[in-house]
């Protein structure tokens, strides 16, 4: 695979993400212009819940899903503040939730409430798509991020997810590979900068699921800065010159 074709594929998955402090609409409506390229459009773009109505205006028209994060970045807000945003986030438009896992509950063995908001929350998803972030990083061990796995996907979740981005550890080979084979859908996030990046992600995933699983449906990668870098592989521009491109 030429870097030009894996550029388009990771392209085509990209959660294309502003979860800054400092965003304001202006920064979501040119968040929403980059989704579209002229190598294609992203998969969704990633917003905090209070900016799902500029991003449904500024998309109107155009095949991108609009994701919005819940119970982020902490995973620790009260059940009843998240379910509330996720039912406002879903009746503006919102297309897809990205729900921080109770991570801190379930390491301290409270893993009834854990599977309980993950439950809710797809509940109240319905046929919308919940991606579940399992903030890998803060888990001690693979094995208890296996089981965090399962009782994400035995509650519902349609993706699986590595991180918020928000701690020091990021997404990792070996926590992709026990996310991919929980089955679902799987989100790489969280330090993915990169072609070579993307393509670890990409290799994982055609190596445990099969080559042609990895579409935009079953498979994302959430990032900012990713979306320049792709472009400039595509343009044919050197790593030394990846400035970011306007369109």
């Amino acid at each position: 695979m030429t870097d030009q074709d894996l550029a388009l594929r990771a392209l085509a998955a990209l959660d294309l993400t502003s979860l800054n402090d400092g965003d304001d609409a202006a920064a979501i409506e040119k968040l929403c212009r980059r989704a579209t390229t002229l190598y294609g459009h992203v998969a969704a773009v990633c917003v905090w819940p209070r900016f799902v109505p500029v991003a449904k205006t500024a998309l109107a028209g155009k095949p991108i899903k609009i994701a919005c994060v819940a119970n982020f970045p902490s995973g620790s807000e009260p059940r009843a503040d998240v379910l509330a945003m996720v039912e406002t986030a879903l009746h503006d438009g919102a297309d897809e939730i990205d729900l921080v896992f109770p991570y801190r509950e379930w390491l301290r063995g409270e893993t009834v409430k854990a599977e309980t908001m993950v439950a809710t929350v797809k509940q109240a998803c319905g046929n919308k798509k919940l991606k579940l972030i399992l903030e890998s990083g803060a888990f001690p061990d693979m094995a208890r991020l296996a089981a965090a796995c399962k009782v994400g996907r035995d509650a519902g979740a349609d993706m699986l997810k590595t991180s918020t981005g928000k701690i020091a550890a990021g997404a990792t080979p070996e926590a992709a590979r026990v996310l991919l084979a929980a089955g679902g859908g799987f989100k790489a996030s969280g330090g993915v900068r990169s072609l070579a990046d993307a393509k670890i992600y990409l290799s994982l995933a055609d190596e445990i699921r099969g080559a042609g699983w990895a579409t935009p449906e079953n498979f994302r990668i959430g990032a900012s800065g990713l979306l320049d870098v792709l472009l400039a592989t595509l343009d044919g521009r050197t790593a030394a010159a990846q400035e970011p491109a306007v369109y």
